[in-house]
């Protein structure tokens, strides 16, 4: 009979360890950001709309922002090869980073590094589509890979 306990035990307690870390991976550590009212493109201030976004204090990379701007303040900047979105958790819906990805790649939206070594080894990075809705991230560049 012991030995039933001790399955008992030990599928309980990995289960709750389970749903515990699940927890703290997707929600625990991201805040909602909903007051950002302008970003900053290559030390040019730039005025968002309908900004929303997450971030986190424990890491630099869980930056991600879905947000409106007018698309002719980005026509004199340089576009950027090196942009690639990373994921972000399930219930932030507005950021898909797989069709993020595809149309930069199919040249639908253009990527703008707008900071390079913002945290040391991380670049932010803009995409904007022609009519004006944009997103933010963070992801690691070369600096940090050496």
């Amino acid at each position: 009979m012991s030995g039933k306990i001790t399955v008992i035990f030990l599928i309980g307690t990995t289960f709750i360890f389970g749903v515990i870390f699940f927890y703290f991976q997707t929600f625990a550590y991201y805040k909602k950001v909903n007051m950002k009212q302008e970003i900053q493109v290559n030390k040019k201030i730039i005025k968002v709309n309908k900004y929303v976004g997450i971030r986190s204090d424990i890491s630099k990379l869980k930056l991600r922002g879905c947000f409106q701007v007018n698309p002719t303040h980005f026509k004199n900047l340089d576009t950027s090869d090196n942009a690639s979105p990373l994921s972000a958790p399930f219930w932030f819906n507005c950021f898909d980073y797989k069709s993020i990805q595809s149309d930069i790649d199919k040249g639908l939206l253009k990527a703008y590094l707008a900071a390079e070594n913002e945290a040391p080894g991380i670049d932010r990075y803009i995409a904007v589509y022609e009519n004006g809705i944009a997103f933010e991230w963070r992801q690691l560049n070369k600096t940090y890979l050496e």
